[in-house]
């Protein structure tokens, strides 16, 4: 076992945030490195002996050479269709670039990336895979040597992928679906792509390679929303293939059915119209393992779903870093005039008591008054081209800073005393809800939940203040709900 540590960017991604734990549990020492260090606290790794949190960003050079430093080996998880999805394929590029000349500077010895299948040879590949070619290129054209695994379709609880899939296959008896339902396809399981990139560390032979990583079967993707409704008890699922639905339209259908936004679905909906299979299979003799078929790991997916314990999901990717006047006192350092609506309860129990309602809020538990009213804001704005309710939260009793829940991030946690959503839905300016608990005399607690609202322009304030007495009307009965839901005496308010 090396000394050095490994970096391992992108760890709170989907991909980084199972591969940390899976490498710590095996004994390597591990810097993961995230754009929020918060969010990275937040991890259920964080305290563990052997890993270290560097907050870096691979856009900005400085924090990477700090990561990099004294490492031996580096994960490449980087993906930032999430971050910036119009301007993806300009950012990997550069972050690519930053990290093939920090690498050579920094002294690492290997790096593994992790890219997708799809020939380079093909004139109508999508432009996301022709972007993680792009990629690999970048990385091995640099001096030291990297191991490029390219998947197809990465099956596993929260991905992008099993999201999409198990959102249309639950909703929709009846599916139109464009001709690329009929191509080929090589899944793998989340666990057997963790394997491959730790194996990856432990076989020297894999420096300087490529290799395709897929599962045991090729399967077309009607093969695959067949298996997953059998999987699910579900009737069959009756699909017609049709020639006119482009891949932009798929996209907006799949905005609307799965809580993936058109803006990430699109340019994975291009890259379904690309047949993505193993070419060859030198990786399995060099790194055995069982690969799980599409049946068992769907059937381990949903479990996990089911028993609400999905490690990482593809939501996990957004920023946590909150804007500067959520935490600026004065409004005139914070660009503008902040608009409030406050409110304040006093109940007689513990901090403890009260945070409990307060940290389980949205997702099953709903927002303790006026769920429909939040579920219409959900669909209007999904209708809109928002990212809407997003399918909840992870889970319903824990939350950390990073999470998604509905369409809200979590911003910063503080038990049992702070916490803080910043608004991720499309407004004409930018919003938090923020929920404290201050402790008082003779057993007594203070309950204070505030919307700011900072607006963008004349409409941002025609925004709030058309809607200032809904919200009033809202946040009071929210509150109220969240005091009644501690089930101890109100002593006063709301």
């Amino acid at each position: 076992m090396h000394t050095k540590p490994i970096l391992v960017t992108g760890a709170t991604g989907y991909i980084g945030g199972r591969l940390v734990p899976k490498l710590l549990e095996q004994g390597y020492r591990v810097r993961a490195m995230g754009r929020s260090l918060a969010k990275l606290n937040a991890r259920p790794w964080a305290n563990h002996p052997l890993a270290e949190l560097a907050e870096g960003n691979v856009l900005d050079e400085g924090s990477l050479v700090q990561a990099t430093e004294g490492c031996y080996s580096a994960f490449y998880l980087v993906h930032s269709m999430l971050a910036d999805p119009k301007g993806y394929t300009e950012t990997d590029r550069l972050a690519a670039q930053n990290m093939a000349r920090v690498s050579a500077a920094g002294g690492l010895e290997h790096i593994i990336y992790l890219g997708g299948l799809g020939s380079t040879e093909d004139p109508d590949l999508s432009v996301h895979l022709q972007s993680r070619h792009e990629v690999a290129q970048i990385l091995q054209a640099g001096p030291v040597p990297i191991t490029f695994l390219r998947a197809a379709m990465i099956l596993g609880s929260g991905s992008a992928s099993f999201e999409i899939l198990r959102y249309l296959v639950d909703r929709l008896p009846v599916m139109i679906t464009p001709r690329w339902v009929r191509n080929p396809v090589q899944p793998i399981a989340i666990t057997n792509v963790l394997n491959y990139l730790q194996g990856c560390l432990e076989h020297e032979e894999t420096k300087g390679q490529t290799f395709d990583i897929g599962g045991p079967e090729v399967v077309s993707y009607r093969q695959l929303f067949d298996i997953y409704a059998e999987e699910a008890g579900l009737p069959h699922r009756m699909i017609i293939p049709v020639p006119v639905l482009s891949p932009k339209l798929s996209s907006y259908w799949i905005h609307l059915v799965t809580p993936v936004p058109a803006s990430i679905a699109r340019p994975l909906a291009e890259g379904l119209r690309n047949p993505v299979i193993c070419k060859e299979h030198r990786i399995k003799k060099i790194i055995p393992q069982e690969l799980l078929d599409c049946r068992q790991t769907i059937r381990l997916a949903l479990d996990k779903v089911k028993q609400q314990q999905v490690d990482t999901c593809w939501t996990d990717s957004g920023t946590a870093i909150p804007p500067e006047w959520t935490y600026c006192g004065d409004a005139k350092y914070a660009g503008g005039t902040i608009l409030r609506c406050s409110y304040r309860v006093q109940i007689h129990a513990t901090p403890e008591e009260v945070w409990k309602p307060v940290i389980q809020i949205g997702g099953e538990t709903g927002y303790y008054f006026g769920n429909c009213l939040w579920k219409l804001r959900g669909w209007m704005d999904r209708i809109i081209g928002g990212i809407g309710f997003r399918g909840g939260r992870r889970n319903p009793r824990h939350i950390g800073v990073g999470d998604a829940l509905d369409f809200w991030r979590v911003i910063k946690v503080e038990p049992p005393h702070s916490l803080k959503l910043l608004a991720e839905m499309k407004l004409p300016g930018e919003a938090v809800l923020e929920f404290h608990i201050v402790p008082q005399e003779d057993g007594k607690v203070e309950l204070r939940q505030t919307a700011k609202f900072l607006p963008r322009g004349l409409g941002g304030i025609v925004y709030w203040y058309s809607l200032y007495p809904i919200h009033q009307w809202i946040f009071k009965g929210m509150l109220k709900g969240i005091a009644e839901a501690v089930a101890k005496p109100v002593i006063k308010g709301p």
